[in-house]
């Protein structure tokens, strides 16, 4: 082949590859801007009002010039925050409800930890419960409110909710979403909505106990009747714990059972925000792909083989979990973050160790493809997340917390990052490395259940992070090598963990 022909084929690569580049960044800014529009569409004519009730920090939905509606009260589950219910407040303030949603103890913006113990009602719960009433009563004494009340909830908040009702005599209707609660019996509460996700089966189980106490062989999808106790139980297709809450048979459901309460009438659509933040955000992703190409190229070594990955990711997943075992981490006022940094730095350090003794180093580099990458997983996919989405902006005692996780977040990504080659190993490769690390945190759980159980509930924000930021980190590290994305994406993981995860303290 000639000289001509050798530049005339890098020519047509070029321009294959810049043609690319800009139809992804056409699709994906199309997509974003359709998606903003949009989300604001269904907010646009809705009054949004922030308060701070004692520390808990809330927001007032209503129609502008409202006065004495039905007030609603929108609880979250573990480890949401008020925008988790963004859906459930507008739907409601649109159908002239005042809708008032706020962050619970730890969660989202509020400082104040979650605290007591967790195993007994009179612990935790009982301190949600008292901050949920001090929520009511500041609520019911704005002036948009006064035409009764009602509360919404979903996952752990139907129980706080519930308990919360147990304590007052003017709660008029409760919706709940994905709910279970022992305080519920056969004649409290006396007019309940069950919504369960149709792949939550234990869930459907409890809402049909429920049923059963009021009316033996009440189905989903029916209400039960006895005396004054009406119950509804309701599946949303096609959903799980969190899809529920974006499923329009959730908020139809809520809506309706709201107002047969209070004698109203509600039409149009609900607020059904969920597929449009699915594509706002992989718009977002699927910018970052043509503006990381821009970052400076980098000759990177070829991916460690199996016979050094094997050890390379199976040394750690058995290591770090046995080593860490008869260690008991407080450090952190975060639920489990304090041992999650612990093993993920103890993780990383191992795998580190291995690959290095097999041969594999950190390439060098410049640090700043990292830094574009944090500051576009934090300030662009995460403002945006926390806008309409869940919460991803700290207060300021949270800021302790994320410098902390980072010092085992990065060496943990710097690990991942030389056992993948920044993303040029090979999808199998990927994937066992991943897939050891979840295999790692299940042998934890095993190890210590009654310490580590809420570990489980966390693994699904490790999962999405891999599949969202490891996407974004996989660009990076193909064009400048692992320690760019290594380091940026265990900036991007401590920030993650930090704000997210509820505060506890014991």
């Amino acid at each position: 082949m000639s000289a001509g022909q050798i530049a005339a084929g890098r020519v047509r690569r070029a321009f294959r590859g810049g043609l690319a580049r800009a139809v992804v960044a056409a699709v994906s800014g199309a997509a974003i801007l359709l998606a903003l529009a949009m989300l604001w569409r269904e907010g646009a004519g809705i009054a949004r009002s922030h308060l701070t009730i004692g520390q808990t920090p809330a927001t007032l939905y209503h129609e502008p010039g409202i006065e004495g509606a039905p007030l609603v009260v929108i609880a979250h589950g573990f480890a949401g925050s008020r925008q988790f219910m963004q859906s459930f407040a507008l739907t409601l303030a649109d159908a002239g409800y005042a809708a008032l949603s706020y962050d619970l103890l730890g969660h989202g913006r509020n400082p104040v930890p979650m605290s007591g113990d967790v195993s007994v009602v009179e612990g935790t719960t009982q301190l949600l419960v008292d901050e949920a009433t001090r929520v009511i009563e500041r609520g019911l004494e704005l002036p948009q409110a006064g035409g009764g009340l009602a509360l919404v909830g979903h996952s752990m908040a139907t129980d706080v909710l519930v308990r919360t009702a147990a304590e007052r005599d003017d709660v008029d209707a409760i919706a709940a979403v994905s709910m279970y609660s022992e305080a519920v019996t056969a004649e409290f509460p006396d007019r309940l909505l069950m919504v369960t996700g149709q792949w939550e089966p234990h869930l459907r189980e409890a809402a049909l106990d429920a049923m059963a106490e009021v009316e033996p062989g009440a189905g989903e999808g029916e209400t039960a009747r006895s005396g004054d106790v009406v119950r509804r139980a309701v599946v949303a297709p096609h959903v799980e714990h969190v899809g529920v809450l974006y499923s329009e048979t959730t908020l139809r459901e809520v809506r309706a059972w709201l107002d047969a309460t209070f004698g109203r009438e509600s039409s149009g659509p609900v607020a059904q925000r969920g597929p449009w933040v699915a594509l706002l955000m992989a718009g977002i992703v699927g910018l970052s792909w043509p503006l990381f190409v821009l970052l400076p190229r980098r000759v990177t070594a070829e991916p460690p083989g199996w016979r050094a990955l094997g050890p390379g990711f199976g040394v750690p997943a058995v290591a770090a979990p046995l080593m860490l075992w008869p260690v008991d981490p407080a450090f952190l006022p975060v639920l489990v973050a304090d041992y999650l940094a612990l093993h993920l730095g103890l993780y990383g350090l191992l795998q580190i160790a291995v690959l290095w003794w097999a041969g594999y180093r950190l390439p060098s580099g410049p640090v700043w493809p990292a830094a574009a990458l944090a500051a576009y997983g934090i300030g662009v996919f995460g403002l945006a997340l926390d806008t309409f989405g869940a919460s991803f902006v700290p207060h300021a005692g949270r800021w302790a917390i994320v410098g902390a996780v980072a010092l085992g977040a990065v060496p943990f990504m710097l690990g991942d990052a030389l056992a993948t080659a920044g993303g040029r190993a090979p999808l199998l490769r990927r994937l066992a490395v991943r897939t050891a690390v979840f295999v790692s945190f299940g042998l934890a759980v095993a190890l210590d259940f009654e310490g580590l159980f809420f570990l489980v509930l966390i693994l699904p924000v490790i999962l999405l992070f891999f599949l969202v930021f490891g996407t974004m980190g996989g660009w990076v590290g193909r064009r400048s090598g692992p320690l760019a994305s290594g380091l940026g994406l265990g900036l991007v993981l401590a920030w993650a963990i930090g704000v997210s995860f509820p505060l506890f303290s014991a």
